[in-house]
């Protein structure tokens, strides 16, 4: 049980009618999960108006209420407590209510369309192997020192959030490293959390079917940094074209990062191969086995952290030459028999799909062909599905279109939509072969000797979702034993 009173210290709340010297349980925004003496949240959501379930939060024993709209009847045993953005006060709550723990953490976000997994994946890896205790709140997985907690979203519930922060402060965690969505931007699902740092990788077309312009998409990862306080640092891609953009209202101490552009932390690529890149970070020199000029950006992006951190550059350096890919990103299994060459990557955009074949072509020979196994996701942005087929179809010699999630959506109409970009592009080099675990042996079996397969959109995950059900399915194992079988 908590004090009322003490949660709402340094609250954004309006007025307040009822009773706040008492104790409540739980905080809750979900009226169906109320219990006794809970506080319950109102939220005006994009599909639900909490305001409507405030009656049914009462009969199941809420005794306080925090909410935009009044409702025009009061109960007399509950408070009420008005405030101009429930989700906001939500946060500011759940923040007290496990005792602040973000602001006893050096606590870092990473947002942008792609490569945040990696970048905040990489940062708990070094961090840990230089001997700092920490916590990974990423889209694959969270991580409290050797505690994984399954996650469902990049960026968790405010009041999950705070819990799994507590639990880290607790194991003695010093350093958090987070994914921060544009999702969770929009509906405030960071409020009330303390950021020393926040890094941007890149935007580019993702989540229309939520933002619905690329405009309004900028402004909330956008967002992120205008509240980021003058205690900290941003650091931004300006590579990016709105890499600038993105600091332009911070009050943070500003930084960038670039492989092109004039920058505080420069990188280049000096040798890049199928086993890894040799690379120049403000002067200095190092190998890695991660590959990709995406990886450049995300490995230097890193760098710049933990210089501003006060790490040592050249510790940071040997750490970083030993870190290897991050689970669904550009991982590789290789045929010892005929040499051809998987990889699976979480690539779901058009800017990360051509990023990778991109690299691929960088590094591959002559006579190697490229073979791409590609879908994408129900329920989500339509309008980059034919850009994706036109990306895969131009940059393979084979293209085999195949259902990703297709979660609510007919797969059939989504690969027709992909299959769109290839036709009115002129393009014949591909196959439609709906049947996911069908198009990957179809690529196994249509690869010659040392010849490479992509299979893109999924990486890490280990299921395929279809009306709702997930159904097992992991594209690194069925790849890596076509490719064992394959003669």
């Amino acid at each position: 049980m908590k004090q009322l009173e003490v949660l709402l210290k340094n609250t954004n709340t309006l007025s307040t009618i009822g009773e706040i010297q008492k104790e409540v349980n739980s905080l809750v925004f979900d009226s169906r999960k109320v219990e006794e003496n809970d506080v319950f949240f109102a939220q005006k959501g994009t599909l639900v108006d909490g305001h409507q379930h405030i009656d049914s939060a009462i009969e199941k024993g809420a005794k306080t209420i925090v909410c935009q709209d009044l409702p025009e009847t009061l109960h007399p045993l509950v408070t009420y407590i008005v405030c101009q953005n429930t989700a906001v006060v939500l946060g500011q709550m759940a923040s007290n209510y496990y005792q602040n723990p973000s602001a006893e953490l050096t606590l870092v976000g990473v947002t942008g369309t792609n490569g945040k997994t990696t970048t905040t994946t990489l940062l708990h890896q070094l961090f840990r192997k230089m001997g700092y205790k920490s916590v990974l709140i990423s889209t694959i997985k969270i991580v409290i020192e050797d505690t994984i907690i399954p996650t469902q979203h990049t960026t968790p519930d405010i009041v999950t959030l705070n819990k799994i922060l507590r639990q880290a402060v607790d194991s003695g965690c010093t350093y958090g490293f987070m994914e921060v969505s544009s999702h969770g931007i929009h509906q405030d699902r960071i409020a009330g959390l303390h950021f020393k740092a926040g890094g941007f990788t890149n935007i580019t077309h993702d989540h229309l079917d939520y933002h619905k312009t690329f405009k309004e998409y900028i402004e909330t990862k956008k967002r992120f940094f205008d509240f980021l306080p003058k205690t900290s640092f941003a650091i931004s891609n300006f590579d990016d074209k709105n890499g600038s953009v993105m600091l332009q209202n911070t009050k943070a101490k500003t930084l960038s990062f670039a492989l092109g552009y004039p920058a505080d932390y420069k990188a280049r690529i000096i040798e890049e191969t199928l086993g890894g890149m040799h690379l120049e970070f403000n002067k200095q020199e190092f190998w890695t086995p991660l590959i990709g000029k995406f990886n450049a950006y995300n490995l230097l992006l890193v760098y710049g952290v933990c210089i501003e951190l006060g790490l040592d550059s050249t510790e940071i350096l040997k750490s970083l030459s030993t870190l290897n890919s991050v689970d669904g990103r550009f991982q590789t299994v290789r045929s010892e028999k005929s040499g051809t060459l998987g990889i699976v990557d979480y690539a779901h955009t058009p800017d990360a799909l051509q990023n990778v074949l991109d690299t691929i072509h960088q590094i591959k020979k002559q006579d190697q062909k490229i073979i791409t196994v590609m879908g994408c996701g129900g329920n989500r942005d339509k309008e980059k599905r034919p850009v994706m087929g036109h990306v895969a179809g131009k940059n393979s010699d084979t293209c085999i279109l195949t259902s990703d999630n297709p979660r609510d959506e007919d797969p059939k109409q989504i690969l027709e939509e992909i299959k769109a970009g290839l036709v009115l592009n002129g393009l014949t080099n591909f196959l439609v072969i709906e049947n996911r675990e069908e198009a990957i042996k179809t690529a196994v079996m249509l690869s010659g000797k040392n010849d490479i397969i992509l299979v893109a959109g999924k990486g890490h995950e280990t299921y395929q979702e279809i009306k709702g059900v997930k159904h097992p399915f992991d594209d690194l194992k069925l790849l890596q034993n076509l490719l064992n079988e394959k003669l």
